[in-house]
């Protein structure tokens, strides 16, 4: 069995978590430029205001209910995220972190009564997180997210709905629309509606030539999944368990924040092109630092800092952006340093990764279009780095002497991540 933990309005709940007194009162989180809006409390969906809508559209209607907004915070939400995951880490039920507002628990056939562990779930992480969860649990992970959404709309469920059975399998089919199953979408779910397939049940109802003919293997398996073969972690398991590693050993110790940053953000830079390269996306970064072991008679000094990132991406200026920030909370000017680098784990496949509530099909497409043209100029010269972020400089030219360095596992990181919120 497979359970989901999915937060519940997971941008809104952590902004209660810094301010209580918002519990019960209308709000809403605006995507990075304020633009639009991204998530929504249910005092706020009963107004009417729906997710994606541009801000200047319900201003009127936000001035009249006095509407809490809040411009998107990142990093505060990663690090209310961190606490959920420590939560779910303690259960030692195999957890996989899928986002930052979901993970799935592997649980054995014969665990129990399910309803009641999920409630159990539910209620510790209220404990020691703040944040509310729904649980979903079923047999396969696309049922899991389908249990997790009548869970979260139905509060009879207290939290937790198991499909455990045939009878509950078909009927909460029945009753989700195409466009809700994981890894459907929109413009796909547009186009099954138009061949008559409005529900989850519609679908899973079509034969394996029908499904192939009007998708594709990823389709066929969603639909495989929807009717109870597990078809979805193992390919997705190995993904998750891949890892890649950027480091050098410099030259002379670099006594300066700028070197060492000009560094990181070249790691970064070679991080994201292989990524790429692989059509994967980094969920989680990793950024440490070191002196020079050797040298014995020096005072040493070793850290890391570790985050996971708040949406899945291969785009090197925000991987550049994220490390730079992980290297301020461990950087310490009192020492030189000879040894940096940067990793990334859990990469998840380019078909493995869902829309997140921040993301801007526009601006998506744009950083595509620039990755692809500096990688194809990078391609062609010598160093791989005719284009390059300004933060990287120069480069790691005269610093470092080292490979590029590719491996499976890479231990658990030390987090020092500091969130620049206040408490």
């Amino acid at each position: 069995m497979f359970a989901l933990i999915d937060c519940n309005n997971f941008f809104v709940s952590c902004e209660r978590v810094r301010h209580p007194e918002l519990n019960g009162h209308p709000v809403i989180v605006l995507s990075n430029n304020d633009g639009c809006v991204v998530a929504i409390s249910n005092e706020a969906k009963a107004l009417g205001i729906t997710r994606g809508i541009p801000f200047f559209k319900i201003r009127p209607l936000v001035s009249r209910y006095n509407v809490a907004v809040f411009s998107g915070a990142h990093h505060y939400y990663a690090k209310c995220s961190e606490r959920v995951m420590q939560s779910l880490r303690e259960l030692d039920a195999g957890l996989e972190i899928y986002s930052i507002d979901e993970a799935f628990l592997h649980l054995d056939d014969d665990f129990g009564d399910f309803a009641d562990y999920g409630r159990y779930v539910v209620e510790k992480v209220w404990k020691e997180a703040v944040i509310p969860v729904s649980v979903g649990l079923a047999p396969t992970k696309t049922l899991a997210k389908v249990a997790a959404r009548f869970a979260k709309k139905y509060p009879g469920y207290r939290g937790a709905c198991v499909i455990d059975n045939e009878q509950k399998r078909l009927k909460a089919l029945s009753l989700t629309a195409i466009e809700d199953v994981w890894g459907i979408g929109r413009r796909l779910s547009r186009m099954l509606r138009l061949e008559g397939i409005n529900t989850a049940a519609d679908f899973m109802a079509l034969d394996r030539k029908e499904v192939r003919r009007l998708i594709n293997v990823n389709g066929e398996r969603t639909w495989r999944e929807l009717r109870g073969e597990v078809c979805i972690e193992d390919t997705e398991r190995r993904a998750e368990n891949k890892s890649l590693l950027a480091s050098r050993s410099f030259d002379h110790d670099l006594h300066s924040l700028l070197e060492v940053e000009q560094a990181i953000c070249t790691f970064a830079a070679i991080i994201g092109r292989k990524l790429r390269a692989q059509q994967g996306f980094a969920t989680d970064l990793e950024v440490f630092i070191a002196t020079n072991r050797f040298a014995t008679s020096s005072a040493q000094y070793s850290k890391s800092a570790y985050m996971h990132l708040p949406e899945p991406t291969c785009f090197t200026p925000l991987l550049a952006q994220y490390a730079t920030e992980l290297l301020h909370s461990i950087y310490n000017p009192a020492y030189g340093y000879k040894r940096a680098g940067v990793s990334v784990r859990h990469i998840m496949s380019s078909e493995a990764r869902q829309p997140g509530l921040f993301d801007d099909p526009r601006q998506l497409e744009k950083r595509r279009r620039l990755m692809r043209v500096t990688d194809r100029l990078n391609a062609s010269s010598p160093g791989h780095d005719t284009l390059r972020i300004a933060a990287m400089g120069d480069g790691l030219h005269g610093l470092v002497s080292a490979n590029f360095q590719e491996r499976p596992d890479l231990g658990e990181g030390v987090s020092t991540f500091r969130s620049p919120y206040p408490k």
